[in-house]
């Protein structure tokens, strides 16, 4: 098949639909926390192609889950189908496997298991506690 026949690339809110799993709003917050990983760990430096390690994207993600929602941050990120942090990496593998999104060799979903909790992480004093890297 050539080119020309070449079904085009289902886009995101296909791809979002038809796996069902999370809702639209949690692709977008994901999105918003890869940026300010990047921003987190390379500081002063700008430019395409730089990478964050899951535990460094689900940090990004819970401060920004805090700052934005703050002891509301668990109940949001719940309706949109996150549990847990695993989550953010099936939404991540779900994005790498329709070519929005890239990984390392060294990259696996599991670096995002047991990162944070939202059942115990986010607690009522506003604090939070993670995960050792």
């Amino acid at each position: 098949m050539d080119k020309s026949e070449e079904q085009p690339a289902k886009s995101i809110e296909e791809v979002i639909a038809e796996d069902g799993r999370y809702r639209v709003e949690a692709f977008g917050f994901l999105h918003e926390g890869l940026s300010r990983a990047v921003k987190d760990v390379y500081e002063d430096t700008e430019g395409p192609g730089h990478h964050v390690t899951g535990q460094q994207l689900c940090g990004a993600l819970r401060n920004l889950a805090m700052e934005r929602y703050g002891l509301m941050a668990p109940a949001v990120l719940r309706s949109w189908g996150v549990r847990e942090s695993i989550d953010f990496g099936n939404m991540v593998y779900l994005l790498i496997e329709h070519g929005m999104m890239r990984k390392t060799e060294e990259d696996t979903v599991e670096d995002f298991r047991d990162v944070f909790h939202l059942e115990t992480d986010f607690d009522t004093s506003g604090s939070i506690r993670m995960k050792k890297e």
